[in-house]
């Protein structure tokens, strides 16, 4: 979420009213915001996520000098509309990796300004995969500098590359140290997407799909209630069923039910029907289509929101839907309905 009080104290001003804050590499300015500045703005999101994340906040004049003037009454409708499902799809489609980000409109004093917070990536780096415009390119890599997005230079890109081999390095070393306190003969690997816990081509248990759905698993220092019934002991990520020792794999890959991004969904129902966009997210928000399972799920970037979701049933800004291929025909139909 957003702090309002992060914002006012970016935007604090002097007496003369030009602002103390100037850009930074966590930290951009625009005056306006308009849709065919977007892959501007992805840009920017790029450089935030491969450094340390950051604001871009619209509604500060640039010249003669730095100052708050807000958005203007046709940006902040604009700015209004943003669909966040829509921008993720865009980004998903324009850059490797998760860009993680989400918005919002701050008040100060009467006068709105648009942010945008984009959070540092936890994989880097994030690639353009596709060419937008003469503002991103395929195959380049964009970096937060002091004050100014640019191509990535070799010393960033050389300290990025190192960390990513020293976190992989890191996981394996710690998943063997695991593996090496009970023994390689008492190691196995469950895997709950595929519902398999294998330990060797002799010992391979298929688990339906009801059974993995009851099955608990007992955090370190908890205990079974019933004397004598089996039980799952967690360390860390790995754990033994009876005996034997399993790593957890938590988050399972729902792409195979709905292998369809919102931008794939729009382009096969564009294709096969003629429906333009605007009136496929029309349908999709009028019929309450992301939130009926038999058509679609939130794609949840970490199990954070996921568990917030659950509990409290709001969507985190910015968390993109996945369709299934039936979920094509269905507003089609619904769409000829109407006519």
């Amino acid at each position: 979420m957003i702090s309002a009080d992060d914002i006012k104290d970016l935007l604090r001003t002097r007496e003369d009213g030009t602002l103390f804050h100037r850009e930074s590499q966590t930290l951009e300015f625009k005056e306006s915001f308009n849709f065919k500045g977007l892959a501007e703005y992805f840009r920017d999101f790029a450089a935030f996520a491969n450094n340390k994340g950051g604001f871009l906040i619209i509604g500060v004049k640039d010249r003669p000098k730095r100052e708050l003037v807000g958005m203007s009454e046709k940006s902040r409708e604009l700015f209004d509309k943003i669909d966040p499902e829509r921008i993720t799809g865009y980004l998903l489609e324009d850059f490797s990796g998760n860009i993680t980000w989400e918005h919002q409109v701050i008040d100060i004093n009467g006068v709105s300004f648009g942010v945008f917070s984009v959070e540092e990536a936890d994989t880097k780096p994030i690639i353009c995969k596709k060419d937008e415009s003469d503002t991103i390119k395929n195959g380049e890599i964009y970096f937060r500098y002091g004050g100014r997005t640019q191509k990535i230079q070799f010393p960033e890109l050389e300290t990025i590359i190192t960390r990513r081999i020293e976190k992989h390095n890191s996981q394996w070393i710690d998943l063997v140290t695991k593996i090496g306190r009970s023994g390689p003969q008492n190691a196995a690997i469950v895997d709950v997407e595929k519902g398999l816990i294998e330990k060797n081509d002799s010992q391979i248990l298929v688990v339906g799909d009801e059974l993995v759905q009851k099955i608990k698993w007992i955090k370190e220092g908890s205990f079974s209630e019933k004397r004598g019934a089996p039980t799952l002991k967690l360390i860390g990520e790995v754990q033994p069923v009876d005996k034997v020792e399993v790593v957890k794999k938590e988050r399972i890959n729902r792409l195979r039910e709905y292998p369809l991004s919102a931008r794939e969904l729009a382009d096969q129902i564009k294709a096969k029907a003629g429906i333009t966009m605007n009136n496929v997210w029309r349908i999709i928000d009028e019929n309450k289509i992301k939130d009926n399972s038999d058509y679609s799920c939130y794609n949840f970037r970490n199990k954070r929101q996921e568990e917030e979701y659950e509990q409290s049933g709001k969507v985190a800004n910015g968390t993109p839907s996945i369709y299934k291929t039936t979920a094509v025909d269905y507003i089609i139909q619904i769409f000829h309905n109407e006519h």
